[in-house]
């Protein structure tokens, strides 16, 4: 079978919101609910340190974001994406294939690389990203 050469910087989106460690959890998910968007890097003077998806803060705030009483939301404002993101994600570079980026997601079990050159984020591909690519490829045909 013939191998895909396209370029993740191609097909990635640039300049993804980011946020850091101390980031509380009701604002990652606020800012998730704004920008349409289920992952976030993390990032620490400069550099990726971690990511949290929307399962994640779901998971680690049940009942917050539905009919809670005050007790508990206070608590699971005072969270930080620290206590809960992945540290030390799987990572993809821009000049890498999207078949590298595909063969990553399967083999992690993951729906999203954070793109990085230099040790700095600059992008983001998703399984979305990809099966899009699919789905233009077969339109062509």
């Amino acid at each position: 079978m013939k191998r895909h050469k396209s370029q993740v910087q191609d097909f990635m989106t640039e300049g993804p919101v980011v946020i850091t460690p101390s980031t509380s959890l009701v604002e990652a998910y606020n800012l998730m609910f704004d920008h349409e968007i289920r992952r976030l890097p993390v990032i620490a003077d400069g550099e990726l340190v971690g990511i949290v998806t929307l399962s994640d803060i779901l998971q680690a705030t049940p009942g917050y974001f539905d009919d809670a009483d005050m007790e508990t939301r206070l608590e699971m404002a005072a969270r930080t994406v620290r206590d809960i993101m992945t540290y030390d994600p799987v990572t993809i570079a821009p000049e890498d294939t999207i078949q590298e980026a595909a063969e990553r997601l399967l083999e992690y079990q993951i729906s999203g690389l954070p793109v990085v050159q230099d040790g700095h984020v600059v992008g983001i591909i998703t399984e979305s990203d990809i099966f899009r690519l699919l789905v233009d490829a077969w339109s062509a045909e």
